[in-house]
């Protein structure tokens, strides 16, 4: 019984429910209305916030920027190519001489100038012959001055046939001959006279005849002594000239063995850098082994593809401006140099090589690089200071603010190439078009302004 009353009392009645769904009713409602209410508020608040901005653009002071305007310049026409840096010079060093190797004082990296020592050789063997052929000098330049003095010339002397004393007694020996010729003659013609008037007898003529005959025979002989005096002088000037000759021979020998001296130091042909040296102290190298390798990188070539369509165009002597990878905010500039009047079947492109300076070093032969080739024609664009444009991080845009009544408008541009301290405006900007260049992270759409000069 007890159980059952139990039960009784939790039936729950009709009154109970009704009071039990008025009451879930009246909680709903009450939420609903405090929802409604916040979201009014929300919205107020919202607003408020627009009054607030708009307020104070115009009760803000003034924000002080700098001014600058939009420049319209004539924008040349570029043929863009990709391509390799190579070193304008390539020179395997090698040795003119056989030999061992005995110093080797520049390593691969190193900067040598024209002239500089790459390797040396033992040179011993090459200092022995030079030593040997200087003394055969000495003995050449005593055989001249032997046979000068045979002649009787003295050292550098030019030779002359009547001061040679053989020659001398010759000629001498004529003129006495000569001169008896004259006597003999004139005996035997004023007795041929005395003859004819009977007043000498024919056996004392015949004696001054024979006289005569005598000295002119006296004279062929002196004659023919002279002769043989000044051929043996002439033959002894030979000799001296021959000695001479030897002389020179034995100082050619001398340049040779300097020259073999000079080989066993091989040198840089160019000022550069040596990117290779296969070579050690202790090997023995030949002429056809390479000693280094020595690159002349400035100024530094540029070899480009170009297509086929604008080959024609490009002539040597244009301008070139390039970029690499490993020197991203550089440019360099250079020269188109050659251009291969042949086209590539494979790649419908011509070779171009442009000369590009490089006294620092800065560029490395097989860097890869892009190049603008300037050519004629082209249009015009606007250009704005650097300090002009606001980089937007979390947009990742370009920002500029156009002054127009003492109020700043935003605007959004699309950047071009650079010159300098101005960049291109693809899009944003008109040319004369007066832009803030100070304190831009203060300005905002519609802020008002105040020009500083």
């Amino acid at each position: 019984m007890a159980s059952l009353n139990s039960f009784h009392s939790l039936r729950i009645t009709p009154l109970l429910c009704l009071t039990l769904v008025l009451a879930l009713f009246g909680a709903g409602c009450s939420r609903s209305n405090s929802s409604s209410a916040e979201a009014k508020a929300g919205k107020k608040g919202e607003a408020g916030k627009k009054g607030a901005t708009a307020e104070n653009a115009e009760t803000a002071p003034p924000v002080a920027v700098t001014t600058a305007r939009a420049e319209s310049r004539a924008v040349p026409s570029y043929v863009q190519a990709t391509g390799s840096l190579v070193a304008e010079e390539t020179s395997d060093v090698a040795s003119q001489a056989s030999g061992q190797v005995v110093s080797t004082p520049v390593g691969v990296g190193a900067f040598v100038r024209q002239g500089d020592v790459v390797a040396r050789l033992n040179d011993r063997d090459a200092r022995l012959r030079l030593q040997q052929s200087q003394a055969g000098v000495g003995q050449a330049v005593a055989a001249v001055r032997q046979a000068e003095a045979r002649i009787g010339l003295t050292p550098g002397g030019n030779f002359q046939e009547s001061a040679i004393p053989e020659v001398r007694a010759a000629g001498s020996n004529l003129e006495q001959a000569q001169a008896q010729l004259r006597l003999a003659e004139a005996n035997e013609k004023r007795y041929r006279a005395l003859v004819e008037t009977g007043d000498v007898a024919m056996s004392t003529y015949d004696q001054y005849r024979t006289a005569r005959d005598t000295a002119r025979a006296q004279v062929n002989a002196a004659r023919q002594a002279l002769e043989v005096a000044i051929n043996t002088a002439r033959q002894s000037n030979q000799a001296v000239q021959s000695a001479q000759a030897g002389v020179e021979s034995a100082r050619a020998a001398v340049a040779i063995a300097q020259k073999a001296v000079a080989d066993t130091v091989i040198r840089a042909p160019y000022a550069g850098y040596v990117s290779s040296r296969p070579v050690a102290v202790g090997e023995y190298v030949t002429p056809a082994s390479v000693i280094a390798t020595v690159l002349r990188t400035n100024p530094i070539k540029l070899q480009l593809l170009v297509p086929e369509a604008d080959a024609p165009h490009l002539t040597p002597g244009m301008g070139v401006s390039l970029e690499v990878d490993a020197f991203k905010d550089r440019k360099f500039a250079g020269q188109v140099s050659a251009i291969n009047p042949a086209i590539d079947p494979a790649s419908r492109s011509a070779t171009v090589e442009a000369l590009v300076q490089n006294p620092d070093n800065a560029l490395r032969s097989g860097m890869f690089a892009t190049a603008r080739i300037a050519r004629p024609g082209g249009g015009r664009a606007v250009y704005v200071p650097r300090a002009a444009v606001l980089a937007d991080q979390n947009t990742q845009s370009y920002r500029v603010f156009v002054i127009q009544n003492d109020t700043a408008k935003l605007r959004v541009v699309q950047l071009g190439t650079e010159e300098g301290d101005m960049l291109q405006i693809l899009s944003g900007v008109e040319a004369d078009e007066v832009l803030a260049t100070s304190n831009l992270q203060q300005l905002f759409e519609g802020a008002r302004i105040r020009v500083e000069q």
